[in-house]
């Protein structure tokens, strides 16, 4: 029905999130009718994902310096001994809105889910607890979002730490907060609004 490039655009950008055959093909005539700088801009900013976007060493959140930390955990007036666990990179600009916290994060990568075949092992638990062991961890709040995943996740997680509690005088110095239950089970904690983030936080416990 189409040329061999454009069906190959279409099967490419049917590969994203959200979007279906129908809106793929949408979006390749929308971009058959830019001109070609704004092609060639997009076409590179796309390949400098790869090639200049990388991962902080410390908490998986993004950076654009190879092998470095993040803004967040290379600022020194951060709090290095409480830690905001968040299930991805994007649940980390909303809860920075509030302006309720100021420690570092630890980004898991995705939540529990055995149905999607997820197990502990495909996220960056081990990382998460490794850091529990060789840091002085005063506080960890768990901000994820109150679907089934979430819980399943925070409870693997707090088991662990509590199992290190048991082990270690140490570990027993470590509190365990989550947000408060104002928000609603099922909702994405990348959608809450800001002043119910807000009082999550406020009221986490």
């Amino acid at each position: 029905m189409f040329p061999e490039s454009i069906q190959n655009l279409i099967k490419q950008l049917s590969k994203l999130p959200d979007i279906g055959p129908r809106a793929a093909t949408r979006l390749v005539f929308y971009l058959i009718n830019q001109n070609q700088k704004d092609l060639d801009d997009l076409s590179l900013s796309i390949k400098d994902l790869k090639t200049k976007i990388n991962l902080c060493n410390n908490c998986y959140n993004i950076t654009t310096n190879e092998k470095q930390l993040c803004s967040i955990c290379s600022d020194q007036k951060r709090n290095k001994d409480t830690i905001c666990i968040v299930e991805t990179i994007l649940n980390i600009p909303p809860i920075e809105k509030t302006k309720q916290f100021n420690g570092l994060y630890h980004v898991l990568g995705g939540l529990i889910s055995p149905i999607d075949d997820i197990g502990p092992k495909k996220l960056k638990i081990d990382e998460l607890i490794k850091k529990t062991k060789s840091f002085k961890i005063k506080e960890i709040i768990f901000a994820l979002s109150p679907t089934t995943e979430g819980d399943t996740t925070v409870l693997y997680i707090e088991r662990i730490i509590t199992r290190l509690r048991s082990d270690r005088a140490s570990a027993g110095k470590v509190k365990i907060s989550r947000l408060a239950r104002g928000l609603s089970t099922g909702s994405d904690l990348e959608y809450i609004d800001e002043n119910t983030l807000t009082s999550a936080f406020r009221g986490r416990r």
